[in-house]
């Protein structure tokens, strides 16, 4: 009998999480990479880890082009920290009426993050990462 997690998934989803990875691909090589490849010695240390770590995010999208159901967890993280950041940072500067110019233009950013759960395939996600056996531990 076959497992959920190994039914082929439509064209169209597949499609549409290679879309998300492309955006990601794409907005951060953009954003980012010029930074990275330029003089950046004005950077405080945290800025060049951030960038870094954007660029590697990068990176790793356009892996999800080619494998969309196994760079999931890329897409989780993006939809994690975004969500983290609206809920704990934007929200409460919002209410308090203290946005900044580089705050409104990572809330526009972040917004951006509604294409990935309508992409994601949540059934093939609960059997892959919820209910499958993890690997052994020893």
């Amino acid at each position: 009998m076959a497992r959920p997690e190994d039914a082929p998934l439509p064209l169209w989803r597949l499609y549409g999480l290679r879309a998300g990875y492309l955006l990601l691909a794409v907005g951060l090589g953009v954003q980012v990479w010029p930074g990275i490849l330029a003089d950046h010695s004005d950077w405080e240390l945290m800025e060049g880890v951030v960038q870094c770590m954007l660029g590697a995010i990068g990176l790793l999208a356009l892996l999800g082009l080619r494998y969309p159901v196994r760079m999931l967890p890329l897409l989780f993280f993006e939809m994690l920290w975004k969500a983290l950041w609206l809920g704990f940072v934007a929200a409460p500067r919002l209410m308090a009426g203290q946005m900044d110019d580089g705050a409104w233009s990572t809330l526009s950013a972040c917004l951006l993050v509604v294409v990935f759960p309508i992409v994601t395939p949540w059934r093939r996600v609960a059997s892959l990462f919820i209910t499958a056996r993890g690997d052994r531990w020893r």
